[in-house]
């Protein structure tokens, strides 16, 4: 009598599947964890802290993270050039210092929601600066994306402006040009990447951000403004590793497993997580309004990033 023993080698169209299932769980939490970036902010602001300390907290406990990562991505390779130096300068400050600082600013008046769906226009924002840097064109499909996904952004902004008046405005300004400013370092980091490739470049250029913020607070803050309630502290710890080192990663390994595109739609659970951790962790309004304009945004942006992008002018 024979005994049938499940067989242990999988077919490789079951390999690739649990590899693309891999790849798709990657991208999801890499995206709710990048979210949850505002939630901490505004659990951290009910402490008292501003957003100089905050911010200088955040960039101190994850400096050793990022300066291990430009370590490890730059063994083997040659020196940066003065040249080199120079851009990964200019990309610290345009895509992670002012970028996070304004963000962090931003926050302070105005939704985690608001906030996510404003940075969520980001590529709107990149194909917007090709036209007016490049003469690069725009279709008809993208352009009905960006109409429809900035106008949920108008509809929330609108409910929120209502409660809150010119904060609202000031801090929708504040959060606008942290995108612009991260959509001005995706647009001008194309070559360094592809020369220094992607892991070295977001491993120096944080690194610099990181140092910025640091020298911020010393310059802009007495040193008694250090002495911030535990909480601030254990929140700031969560915000370099959870919500900042942590998504890199695992944005990362989604791509080597699914692709850029698949895991940027993937990206598109992070407004939506944001509205829902802000209605449980911070009691905002969980309203019709709110999630109409987020549903516009979402089908804006999915429009926009399924048309193809015209040629190079």
């Amino acid at each position: 009598m024979s005994i049938l023993v499940p067989s242990t080698n999988a077919t490789p169209a079951h390999t690739a599947q649990r590899h693309r299932a891999t790849g798709l769980t990657f991208a999801v939490l890499g995206a709710m964890a990048f979210s949850g970036k505002a939630i901490i902010v505004k659990l951290a602001y009910r402490h008292g802290v501003d957003a100089v300390t905050l911010i200088m907290y955040r960039m101190l406990f994850a400096l050793p993270i990022f300066a291990a990562m430009a370590w490890w991505a730059s063994r083997g390779k040659p020196p940066l050039t003065r040249k080199d130096w120079l851009g990964v300068l200019g990309l610290g400050v345009s895509g992670y210092y002012l970028a996070s600082f304004l963000d962090f600013a931003g926050l302070a008046y105005v939704s985690a929601s608001l906030e996510r769906l404003i940075l969520y226009l980001n590529p709107t924002i990149v194909l917007m600066l090709g036209w007016l840097l490049y003469g690069r064109g725009i279709r008809w499909g993208q352009a009905l994306g960006m109409a429809i996904s900035y106008g949920g952004v108008v509809l929330v902004f609108g409910t929120e402006l209502q409660g809150q008046g010119t904060q609202a405005v000031w801090g929708a300004v504040l959060v606008l040009g942290s995108a612009i400013s991260y959509a001005l370092y995706l647009v001008y980091s194309g070559q360094m990447v592809q020369r220094l490739g992607a892991l070295r470049l977001v491993g120096l250029a944080t690194s610099v951000a990181c140092i910025l913020c640091l020298l911020q607070f010393v310059l802009l803050r007495p040193w008694s403004a250090a002495a911030v309630a535990p909480e601030v502290l254990w929140l700031s710890v969560l915000n370099a590793t959870l919500c900042t080192a942590a998504p890199v990663l695992l944005v990362m390994l989604a791509i080597e497993r699914i692709g850029a595109g698949a895991a940027a739609q993937m990206g598109m659970v992070g407004p939506m997580s944001t509205i829902l951790m802000g209605a449980w962790l911070l009691d905002e309004p969980l309203t019709w309004t709110v999630l109409g304009g987020t549903a516009l945004v979402l089908v804006g942006i999915f429009v926009f990033t399924q048309t193809p992008r015209p040629p190079a002018g």
